[in-house]
């Protein structure tokens, strides 16, 4: 996503807030390194003037159990969130989820009721101007540095994967695009599937 706001002409300026650099130099990008992803509080005055958060961390449940898994998913994200929204009115937040996920906070699969309590609460503080992201394959843009070794993996299957699975394939560039078109024109959607994403990366 950083690299598509990095090229489009409609994106006036970006910030990053990482743990540790990006090594990445570009005149509209500005980058925070902030060490606690629970407390933002110590640079409220660097969040403010921003109309746009493009929420795209996250990490595998696999060998988490649910209060980890929440921790690393729903804790980060409402904390950095809930500061945005106080500093920013208006703001756009668009959340990348995933397919399956569970709005209903009740289901058996326990990432997908974590990622479902995180969107809730998202589109408490942010609507109308929510839009959960939910892809489920996604394709990396070749060559950047951080997909390409995936993207070499994946490469000679993603005919098949698009082929029998055309609704659940998209690939890195269009859910950048798409997320950009939403900030602009905004959609008539809160949860973004993934023909949701193709058709607004064209719009």
């Amino acid at each position: 996503m950083l690299h598509e706001c990095l090229l489009s002409p409609e994106v006036e300026s970006v910030l990053v807030i990482n743990r540790r650099p990006c090594n990445i130099q570009h005149p509209k990008l500005k980058e925070i390194i902030h060490k606690d992803f629970y407390d933002f509080s110590a640079i409220k005055g660097e969040l403010t003037g921003y109309n746009a958060c493009f929420h795209c961390m996250g990490v595998t449940s696999v060998g988490k159990n649910e209060a980890e898994y929440s921790k690393l998913t729903y804790d980060i994200t409402v904390a950095l969130a809930g500061l945005l929204a106080k500093v920013n009115q208006g703001m756009t937040i668009c959340y990348v989820s995933g397919s399956g996920t569970d709005t209903t906070e009740k289901g058996k699969i326990m990432w997908a009721r974590v990622k479902g309590k995180t969107e809730n609460d998202l589109i408490k503080l942010f609507a109308p101007k929510a839009y959960m992201f939910r892809p489920a394959l996604i394709i990396p843009t070749p060559g950047l540095k951080n997909t390409y070794r995936m993207y070499k993996v994946l490469k000679p299957l993603i005919p098949v994967f698009k082929f029998l699975m055309p609704n659940y394939v998209c690939s890195l560039k269009e859910i950048g695009m798409a997320m950009i078109n939403t900030v602009n024109k905004g959609y008539e959607k809160t949860f973004v599937e993934v023909p949701d994403i193709k058709k607004l990366a064209l719009k």
